[in-house]
């Protein structure tokens, strides 16, 4: 695994994921949040060792504690009263969901690569740079639509909220089925990106005075305008063969502008509003 890709992996799973946990808003993820280091630093450790037994060890730790993540779903699904059932909160809670899902994707392929042995049928290469995907357009992204649609209560945070999860899936469906399928889930999962990039420019950011917040939201929001026109132009030319970046250029440019621009600015700022919101009501 590249210098690169494994220092974007390392931010999902230290730093992305548990911070994430925190803005939930789901009390039932405090224990496993509390207990997500003693997951995530074996799987960072295993990023750095080359393939064989001792890395897929560390990695299937990774592997437990995503797993462990993603069973918080069925609870949540099976509530008769809870938020899946009230058509005005059942987009942020499929988003929520779908974040909490998407790291035992991860998970899955970064034991297959640690180990050195192909899945599916996609090599080394794909298993390497699908860990961090899902780390950031699939948990980061989910979970910064639904906050996003709590807040901005309208048609267009609902879609951003649903779009967001349904391209995440036609992402991995295109994975199994082929090109056309993945640009199909590109183009859902870009006008959901966009989506909660206007939002937060118009709607979230404008709410809030603390100048940091501001432009943590902002630079979330312009960053996303951008890197998702690189994901869409990748995703065309391989399904038609059209000139586009190569995975090493994508790596680089909408890795690293997602991870650090989009996922880690929006988790900062939301963690910003959230702790305000939190003082604000001790004081009252």
């Amino acid at each position: 695994m590249s210098v690169l890709v494994g220092l974007i992996v390392m931010l999902g799973m230290l730093v992305i994921v548990p911070a994430g946990l925190r803005l939930a808003d789901a009390p039932e993820l405090d224990h496993i949040r509390r207990w997500w280091p003693l997951f995530a630093a074996p799987g960072a450790v295993s990023l750095w060792l080359p393939r064989g037994t001792p890395a897929t060890v560390l990695a299937l730790c990774y592997g437990l504690g995503a797993a462990l993540l993603a069973l918080h779903t069925l609870p949540r699904i099976a509530r008769r009263d809870g938020p899946l059932r009230s058509a005005a909160t059942a987009p942020a809670e499929i988003a929520l969901l779908t974040a909490l899902a998407t790291p035992a994707v991860a998970a899955t392929a970064l034991v297959a690569e640690r180990a050195g042995r192909p899945l599916f049928g996609f090599g080394l290469g794909i298993l390497a740079l699908t860990v961090p995907h899902f780390h950031f357009a699939g948990f980061a992204a989910a979970l910064v639509s639904g906050l996003v649609s709590r807040v901005a209560d309208s048609r267009a945070g609902r879609f951003a909220a649903l779009s967001v999860p349904l391209g995440t899936l036609l992402v991995l469906i295109g994975y199994f089925i082929g090109d056309w399928a993945e640009l199909a889930g590109a183009v859902v999962l870009t006008a959901g990106m966009w989506t909660v990039a206007l939002l937060t420019w118009r709607t979230v950011r404008p709410a809030h005075r603390d100048r940091t917040t501001r432009l943590l939201l902002a630079v979330s929001a312009a960053v996303l305008a951008l890197t998702m026109v690189l994901a869409l132009s990748w995703a065309l030319g391989e399904a038609t063969g059209l000139p586009h970046p190569g995975l090493l250029w994508m790596a680089a440019t909408h890795g690293v502008g997602n991870a650090l621009g989009f996922a880690l600015c929006s988790v900062l700022a939301w963690r910003r509003l959230t702790h305000r919101t939190d003082n604000q009501g001790r004081t009252r």
